[in-house]
Formats: C-alpha cells, sequence, structure tokens
C-alpha cells in the first residue's frame, strides 16, 4: 500500500506512450459540494464520532427500502450514481458493505452482476448496502474506474449522518472488474494519486474486502486478453512491464492491509485461478489476514463446468462471504 505509481501514470499520460497488458477479453460477470479540510486527516484510523443516531430521527419509512440513482461524486462532467439498500431493522449505525459490479471495465451496471445475489442476505443481517456505478471504457481510460469507488467511499463518509453508518466500518465485494477494482481499494492508498475530485477531506480506505475472481497481477499473460480490451480499457498497443504493475493489486500489498476473502472458480479460463493464488500468497507473506476459497467445478462467474455441480454452490459463497463481513466488521 505503500508504493506509489503516480509519477509512472503522470510520464505515460504525458507522452501519450500506447503500451498493451495481457488482459481478460470478456463483458463476463452477467450470471454483471467539495468538502474542504480544515485539518490533515488521518487517512490510516477514519474518525468514528459518538452516535446520536435514534429511531425518532431517522426516516423509518426508509427501512427496508431501495433508494436508486443517487449522486455520489461528479468527474469529467459524469454524474455517477449509486443505489442504497436499507437493512429492514434500525440499528444506530450501520456497518457498510459497497458492490462494485464487473464487465470488462467496458460495460455493466450497478443494477448488475453476480454480487447482486448478495445484497438481501447482508441487509438481512444488518448491512446498509451500496452498489456503485463508475466511468467506463472506451470513453474513460483507467485509472479512472478506481478513482470513482474511492469516491463513492469518500461520499459515503461524508453523509454518515444522513445514511445513518458507521464510518468505520466499511466492507467492498466485487466480481470480476469489480473483483479488481476491489482488491486496489483495500491495498492502495493516497500515495497511488487515486483519490482526486470531491471529498478529499475524507479517507477512502476500507475495513474489508471480498474479491470474486477478479485479477490482480497484470504481468502475468491471460489465456483471455486480447487487443480489443488492451486498447479499450488501457489505450496500449505496447507491453511496458512497469506500467502494467501499476494497475495490478498485488504490487501494493502491505502489511496495514484490511481482512480479504477471495474466492474464484477452479476452472476460470478468462482470468485463471493463478492470479488470485498469486495475490493470496502475498497477502499471506505480508502477514495480512487472509482467505482463499477455491470453488470446485466452476468457472468464470462461478458458471458450472461440463454440468458438473460446483462447491461450494452459491448459496453457502455467499453465506461465506456475509459471515466473513460479520466477524470484520460487525464486532
Amino acid at each position: 500500500m505503500k508504493k506509489s505509481f503516480l509519477l509512472i501514470f503522470i510520464l505515460f499520460f504525458t507522452l501519450g506512450c500506447r503500451f498493451s497488458i495481457p488482459f481478460m477479453s470478456s463483458n463476463s460477470d452477467n450470471s454483471g459540494e467539495t468538502a474542504s479540510p480544515s485539518a490533515e486527516p488521518d487517512f490510516e484510523n477514519p474518525a468514528q464520532p459518538e452516535s446520536s443516531s435514534t429511531v425518532s430521527d431517522f426516516d423509518q419509512a426508509n427501512l427496508g427500502a431501495t433508494i436508486k440513482d443517487i449522486t455520489y461524486c461528479t468527474m469529467d462532467n459524469v454524474a455517477l450514481k449509486m443505489d442504497v439498500y436499507y437493512p429492514p431493522v434500525f440499528a444506530p449505525e450501520w456497518p457498510v458493505a459497497m458492490y462494485v459490479h464487473g464487465g470488462g471495465w467496458r460495460s455493466g451496471d450497478k443494477t448488475q452482476g453476480i454480487g447482486m445475489r448478495d445484497v438481501e442476505e447482508l441487509t438481512k443481517n444488518g448491512f446498509l448496502v451500496f452498489s456503485v456505478n463508475y466511468r467506463l471504457a472506451p470513453e474513460f481510460k483507467f485509472p479512472a474506474m478506481i478513482e470513482d469507488v474511492k469516491c463513492a467511499v469518500r461520499y459515503l463518509r461524508a453523509h454518515a449522518d444522513e445514511y445513518n453508518l458507521d464510518p468505520g466500518r466499511f466492507g467492498v465485494w466485487g466480481s470480476s472488474a469489480g473483483g479488481h477494482l476491489v482488491s486496489l481499494m483495500g491495498t492502495s492508498d493516497t500515495s497511488a494519486g487515486w483519490d482526486i475530485g470531491e471529498y478529499l477531506d475524507q479517507s477512502s480506505q476500507v475495513q474489508a474486502v471480498v474479491d470474486m475472481f477478479g485479477p490482480t497481477d497484470f504481468t502475468q499473460k491471460f489465456e483471455g486478453g486480447n487487443a480489443e480490451i488492451q486498447n479499450s480499457v488501457f489505450g496500449m498497443q505496447e507491453y511496458i512491464q512497469s506500467l502494467a504493475k501499476a494497475a495490478s493489486p498485488v504490487n501494493y500489498v502491505s502489511s496495514d492491509d484490511p481482512p480479504f476473502l477471495i474466492i474464484h472458480g477452479a476452472e476460470d479460463a478468462l482470468v485463471p485461478l493463478s492470479q488470485s493464488q498469486l495475490f493470496f500468497d502475498q497477502l499471506q507473506a505480508s502477514g495480512v489476514s487472509s482467505e482463499l476459497v477455491v470453488v470446485q467445478n466452476a468457472g468464470h462467474g462461478f458458471a458450472p463446468v461440463d454440468g458438473k455441480i460446483i462447491s461450494p454452490n452459491r448459496r453457502e459463497i455467499t453465506q461465506k462471504m456475509v459471515n466473513f463481513f460479520i466477524e470484520t466488521l460487525k464486532y
């Protein structure tokens, strides 16, 4: 988390260099007022003010409700939207679980993706759930996507009272391209240069991460990589290893990263299991609390391979994720 690749990106975009990263080639994931700081914020330990929320000052009509299309930040004149899913039972400050959809960085929506199957179980267990959109390629190139989802976290912390959320308990989960983005959220800090735009007096750090079959090391060749993704997502035609590393979560891992749960299909031909294994090994070597769950007989998106039954099954995967968030956030 302490490694910075900001200068690399500045140099890259200034020179107008074009390069290529071996990468995933599918859209598959469908089973997919600026605050001004008055003092230097402590981003490693987000402020946790005493709760003043009560049932009487919270709009109980929101309990169990879904509110759509809330603008959380504006980037490049694009109003970025999120949906909120409220728990059915009031609590003084809810822990947060935020979903980041997949779709190869080029497609997808906050209402889509395999992770939407987990929303109901999370709200039933007392989590305030958000699902976010972010700028997509080819119109917007990386790192636009990670800049957006970090802004979403800062927005929510700035509006903690409004949403009755605990600013010190943020979990994120994502699938495929979304898994890549949440892994970057868990491993990178402000030194990466991706905290830009609004609410910069707030931290974008998170306290728990669930990565579902996201790519984590772009210096490795992916079987499903093609030139279209290389150009449309990164604007690259020629491979440069240092720039590939700059987009790879594995290269930001440090001992103060939050707990990780990584879930990956054993037969994934698009983002191979080796991507998650490399990432898990690096987390373990750095002393980060982490677990890797390999889903047998599952391809990308946990799709059954050759008609075989996946294990753990989808319901068990959801429960494992919910239990992980309960253990790490509902203290």
